[in-house]
Formats: C-alpha cells, structure tokens, sequence
C-alpha cells in the first residue's frame, strides 16, 4: 500500500506535537512494507522556529533517531494530483491550508482511487470551530479523531460512522526505559508554555508543589514569555528551553518523576484526551503524576499506572509518598508500561488504521452492489 500523509512537519517538533505520533505511525508503516510519503510546506512554521531556535543542529536528533523518515517540501500552487499519484491512502492533518485540504476532497470526489482521511489531534474543533468548519471536507471518506470528545463533534457536524477514534500512543522504538538505569533526581515537566491557558494550573500542580516538597524541578519547552520565565525562577525551578522530542526518553531517564498538566480545552471541553505526553512518559518508565482530567475512555487504570491529584494538596502528598517509596515508583513504572505495551503503542494504531480502511473499504462495495 502506498501511503501519503500531508503534515505541517515531519522534520519539526517545535511546538508540533502531532510529529511524535506521526514518525511513530509512519516507521511502523514502513517497517510492514508499505510505501510512505511525506510532504510539508515550504517555510513551514515549526521547521523555521526551529531552525531559529536550534539552528540545523536541531535537527540532528530526529534524523538520528528516524533515519528510515523523510518528507518532501513543496511550493505553494505544487500540483496535488502528482503529489498524491498512485496513493491508495492519503491522510490530511488539520494543521494545513484549506485549499490544500479542499484540493485533495476534489481529486477524492473526481474519482481518484485513494482513500483520503481528515485527521484532527488538536482542540480547534471547540476552541476555534470557524477555523475548522471552513475546511471543505465533502469529498473525504472519514475522520481520525483523537479522541472520543472530539469524534462528538464531527457526528454532530454530520459524519455519522464515517469519523473514528484514532488515539495518539508510544513509539516504542524509541519511548522506552532506558537499557541502563542511572541516579534519577528530582522532577521533570516537558511541556510548552503555550497562549497562557493553562497558567493557574501550572502553578497549583507542579511549580508550588514542586517547591512545597523541595523536589528539583527541570522544565523544558518553547513560547514561554518573560513573565512565565520569571514565574518559572521564582518558584526555584530550571528552564533549559526547547529540547528535540526524540531526546526526550533520555530526559526522562534522569529524573524520579513526571507531572502532566493538561490544557483547559482537554479537562473543560474535550474530556477523555490525555494527549501524547502521558503515552510517551509511561512508555519511558518514569513514574507520572497527573493533574484532574478525567479518563473518560478507560485508557489506563488511574492509581495504578499513574496517580491522579484532584488538588494542590493531593499533588504535594503524591510527590511527598513518590520522592520517599521506591516501591511505590516501581509499581507505577511496572503498570504504565505493561498498559502501553498492551494498548498504546504506535503498532497498534496502525492496527487501528488498517481496521478503518477495511470497515471503508467494504461500506464502499456496499454501496456499488446496492
């Protein structure tokens, strides 16, 4: 099968999360014999931000750690039909241009014999719906949604069994413990500051806390603003800036413990989404602690494979028992492994994947039969 995926950037994972799932789906694709094709913008905004940031050195570790991936760019007005040629499965991310979304609708809708897909990770869907809607998606064949919520959204615009769940999940390739343990220390939080949205939360559940029970704190990440890195100092805590995604198991490997807080959208609006973070922090065998938000599809067993804080107080008492029982870390590390080995993995969302294009495939010989 011949697969083309159109990304904002493979190459880039400044402030582009959907490219740590993505290199994971595609090198699981090609490691089954399939045939992949990437393509990305010219001046793609993560890539230049990057490059700005980290210079071309930025990205040596996506290149070392991916050697089997690569992207093509193209140029504004690129002739899609070329690009997608021969495809059986062209999948679209939301981060691009509607007229290059609308274009491969048209080749769909025109007769191409590909299957095209819509694939939405990001919470614009309610906290931009206009952004989204004016997408023309009338010639695609589904949705992956990354998460049930989110799948909601596109039934009620319409979709009906046409849209599926398509979680984000490990590479484990690459997200794994490390082969050799080392003295771990202190806290560790990946994450970017992003438009503020969730400021108050950053502070209530790993800033304070982290100070509160003396714990070191790293945080890594881009778009932090002055007054976020002052925040950031004042609680005592190291800001390092942006760090390469395929760097992060190595990250991990160096500390006693991770804390995921999740974005307002993700606990308000699109409950159930846990986002790529908590797959790859379990899949490294750090032990995580996770701010509110409620696991609504069963994805993993709260207070065993990570612990759930409801509070400030909740978080201090969780870092307090994490930082003084070995035991307790080794437990969690020893379930949130076990769970995304036998659930998160990118192996099985090309499982998933595959799943889709047959449940498609036969809705269509349905129809030509009727």
């Amino acid at each position: 099968m011949k697969v083309v995926y159109f990304t904002h950037s493979l190459a880039s994972c400044w402030n582009h999360g959907n490219a740590h799932f993505l290199r994971g789906v595609l090198r699981d694709l090609i490691a089954r014999g399939h045939e992949v094709q990437a393509f990305e913008p010219e001046g793609a905004w993560s890539l230049e931000n990057l490059l700005g940031d980290a210079g071309e050195a930025g990205l040596a570790a996506y290149r070392d750690a991916y050697p089997e991936l690569t992207s093509t760019t193209y140029a504004s007005g690129a002739d899609v039909a070329a690009m997608v040629d021969g495809a059986d499965l062209v999948l679209m991310h939301e981060w691009n241009a509607p007229a290059l979304v609308a274009e491969v609708g048209r080749l769909r809708a025109r007769g191409a014999r590909f299957t095209a897909l819509f694939h939405d990770t990001h919470h614009r869907a309610v906290s931009e719906p206009d952004a989204i809607t004016a997408f023309d998606l009338s010639g695609y064949d589904g949705v992956l949604a990354f998460g049930e919520t989110l799948a909601e959204v596109y039934r009620r615009w319409g979709w009906g069994d046409r849209v599926f769940v398509w979680h984000e999940a490990a590479d484990v390739r690459l997200f794994h413990p490390p082969q050799v343990e080392q003295h771990r220390d202190g806290l560790v939080w990946i994450g970017n500051w992003g438009d503020g949205e969730r400021t108050e939360e950053l502070t209530r559940f790993l800033f304070r806390p982290a100070q509160t029970v003396g714990l070191g704190l790293d945080i890594y990440g881009v778009r932090y603003p002055r007054a976020a890195l002052e925040t950031v100092r004042g609680f005592g805590a190291d800001y390092h800036g942006w760090t390469p995604n395929a760097v992060a198991p190595q990250v991990f490997a160096r500390h006693m413990a991770t804390v995921h807080v999740p974005r307002r959208f993700y606990i308000d609006t699109l409950p159930g989404i846990p986002t790529i973070r908590v797959f790859e922090a379990l899949a490294c065998g750090i032990p995580l602690i996770s701010a509110p938000w409620r696991d609504s599809e069963h994805l993993f067993r709260v207070g065993q494979d990570f612990l759930m804080s409801e509070t400030e107080d909740q978080m201090v008492d969780a870092l307090a028992r994490l930082r003084d029982d070995a035991d307790l870390r080794a437990s969690l590390v020893k379930s949130g492994l076990e769970t995304i080995l036998s659930r998160h993995t990118c192996a099985h969302r090309v499982d998933e994947l595959l799943a889709v294009l047959d449940k498609l495939g036969a809705s269509r010989r349905r129809t030509v039969d009727a």
